[in-house]
């Protein structure tokens, strides 16, 4: 029992990789997403997220989404959270099957923590993206099965002292983004209100607002995509990643966000219009 009991130890001590999922890959498989077969196709009756947007600004950048959960024409959580801090400077978004992007954000969580735990140093914005992208294509035959999820990658890059951006396909392919990004059933439409808003160089409060614009058109346009309620006070969830850290917007800072869009859309209800130069 002594000699078990060291074994153990000894494992745990030295996992031979700086990758947490791979030492669970090798001694525990069936922990992992992504390991176990549907009997049929069974995306369609789960909660899927939908709009993930985000943006750089002049030192960081904005991640944003909302807060509906749909399964298929059926709303099954009007407070759902999308949005996770995955370190001190980076966060993720999810869309597609809820429940599998929750459990994949808080796996990379882990990962990135055990990473720096071993190695006693944080990562690359780079390396963060890519360990994101083996994590993604791990989920792959699940994805096949409908179980897909795509996250939105946001990170503040310590050594250039900027924001960045990295979208994915469910192969895990890394892609980075220039300017802004969005992901998920209403991305189409917040994308078009970004490219319509967004200039380089903006400050974060005005990069904040063109989000919470974008994720407004999204839900006027996607019925999958939830716009925010006033009267129970749900409110999109936003943070700001800059040199100081990740900070998460207090639905009382949303919420002035979000009213002061609102004001603006009672004189124009399709939002404010870019200038022809």
């Amino acid at each position: 029992m002594t000699a078990q009991r060291g074994w153990m130890n000894d494992l745990f001590r030295d996992t031979g990789s700086t990758s947490f999922t791979e030492f669970v890959g090798s001694y525990a498989p069936g922990l992992l997403p992504g390991r176990f077969e549907a009997s049929g196709p069974v995306g369609d009756r789960l909660p899927h997220a939908t709009t993930i947007v985000a943006a750089v600004f002049a030192g960081g950048v904005v991640i944003a989404g909302d807060r509906r959960a749909t399964s298929g024409n059926y709303i099954s959580q009007k407070d759902m959270e999308k949005v996770f801090r995955t370190d001190e400077y980076s966060a993720m978004g999810i869309a597609g099957t809820a429940s599998v992007g929750m459990e994949l954000a808080r796996l990379y969580c882990v990962e990135l923590e055990h990473y720096e735990k071993r190695e006693g140093r944080t990562l690359s914005v780079e390396g963060k993206a890519n360990r994101l992208a083996t994590m993604i294509r791990g989920n792959l035959p699940m994805a096949m099965q409908g179980l897909a999820v795509v996250p939105l990658f946001a990170a503040f890059d310590e050594t250039s002292a900027r924001g960045r951006i990295y979208s994915y396909d469910v192969g895990g392919g890394p892609y980075e983004q220039t300017g802004y990004a969005s992901i998920g059933s209403g991305s189409l439409f917040a994308r078009g209100a970004l490219k319509k808003l967004y200039r380089e160089g903006m400050s974060a409060e005005d990069t904040v607002l063109a989000c919470v614009n974008a994720l407004y058109d999204a839900a006027d346009d996607d019925s999958a995509t939830g716009g925010p309620d006033v009267t129970r006070k749900i409110w999109p969830l936003i943070a700001v990643i800059d040199d100081e850290g990740y900070r998460r917007l207090s639905d009382e800072e949303v919420e002035g966000y979000v009213r002061r869009m609102l004001d603006q859309r009672l004189q124009t209800p399709d939002g404010p219009t870019a200038p022809l130069r």
